[in-house]
């Protein structure tokens, strides 16, 4: 997003549905019931809406499913797939449609059911042609040895990792949406089960059902709407890689990149930022995009997370509605980054609600850390 685009759009809604189990239910049920729930939130109906913006984990055609199950002929639509990132980088394409004329209100949305069709933490993708004759347990593998190879560049500790978990769980227990929300401690963390050396189970997402959506307008009608609007500041994609294999360095994303010209974009920098709603697969993301977003420097991010830093209370607010490890995680997590940064900036957060919140930083991943995409958001104080 280039700086001209600075604020045009705004975030009018956002919904959710099927958190944890929804038992009954297909993936595109939850992602109707969360696109119903988001048009209710900004007081409109599936009629207005005339730009649709979506990916699922199933189907080739997801969008065009998505429309006809909706009942929906939209003006515009974009299913681009870059996993779990790709709802954060609808907010750019939404955002350029929108001031193009070429949709008045944009729809972001998501469903899926993963935990009640399959319960497993596996990829939707095909082996990697030239990885799978080893057999990996994808995507915990990939991230696994991201995880190993921080450990070894900057002396990174498990205990540092799983200080990670503990404090998203500790968001979470103050969430009542959020499927996981009992006590959680460091050694709980170290002790379970391991997946993916150095991975434990706790340090992995979890595995749930739900769907989230987004509703966009032009900020020159933002201001219509029941709810305060959000505004889209900046946001900037970047790719390195498809398959880990092909990482040139498993200590370094390209979130540095998107991150610097999203920043660029929104006129802003970390320091002004005062929530921070990451993409948590595992641990070693948090970690990871920590530093290469420039909260702090490479192979600090161990002894940034230590110690409670980033659990309430801490210097710096980060996945406050427990994440993808606590709150919710059904295949793909970005949109959650999205609708958290936004109702910490209206004031509405389901848990703890931090106080004045002007401007989140949304960020979301996709792949084996392979797309990395930035969003700034800011509070009609931001303009």
């Amino acid at each position: 997003m280039t700086t001209e685009l600075r604020g045009k759009s705004a975030i009018v809604g956002t919904g959710h549905a099927g958190f944890g189990e929804a038992h009954g239910l297909t993936a595109y049920d939850v992602m109707a019931q969360s696109a119903l729930a988001a048009l209710g939130d900004a007081g409109l109906k599936l009629s207005d809406v005339d730009g649709l913006f979506c990916t699922m984990m199933e189907d080739s055609m997801p969008a065009l499913m998505a429309a006809e199950y909706l009942g929906i002929q939209p003006r515009f639509i974009d299913g681009t797939m870059s996993g779990g990132s790709s709802f954060v980088n609808y907010l750019t394409s939404a955002t350029t449609a929108l001031d193009a004329g070429l949709c008045d209100v944009a729809l972001i949305v998501y469903g899926s059911n993963q935990r009640t069709a399959s319960g497993r933490l596996v990829t939707a993708s095909r082996p990697p042609a030239y990885e799978a004759p080893y057999n990996p347990r994808y995507p915990i593998s990939a991230y696994a040895m991201a995880a190993a190879r921080h450990m070894h560049e900057y002396g990174t500790t498990r205990e540092q990792l799983a200080d990670v978990a503990v404090a998203a769980r500790a968001w979470a227990q103050r969430n009542p949406e959020a499927f996981e929300r009992g006590p959680l401690t460091r050694e709980d963390v170290l002790g379970a089960r391991m997946v993916g050396d150095p991975l434990t189970v706790r340090d992995c997402c979890l595995v749930t059902d739900g769907g989230g959506a987004i509703v966009m307008v032009r900020a020159n009608r933002a201001r219509d709407f029941p709810k305060a609007p959000v505004y889209v500041l900046g946001s900037a994609a970047a790719s390195s890689h498809r398959q880990i294999s092909q990482m040139k360095d498993f200590t370094v994303t390209a979130a540095r990149d998107s991150g610097a010209r999203a920043f660029a974009a929104a006129g802003v920098t970390p320091a002004d930022i005062q929530a921070v709603e990451l993409y948590d697969a595992f641990t070693i993301n948090t970690i990871l995009f920590l530093e290469d977003l420039g909260f702090c420097a490479k192979g600090e991010g161990g002894a940034f997370v230590e110690g409670g830093r980033i659990a309430p209370g801490g210097v710096l607010p980060v996945n406050t509605n427990g994440g993808g490890l606590s709150c919710v995680h059904p295949g793909m997590y970005g949109i959650f980054t999205v609708i958290e940064a936004a109702r910490q900036i209206r004031g509405d957060a389901p848990g703890i609600q931090l106080k004045d919140i002007d401007l989140a930083l949304a960020h979301g991943n996709g792949g084996v850390l392979s797309s990395q995409v930035t969003a700034i958001l800011g509070s009609q104080n931001t303009l």
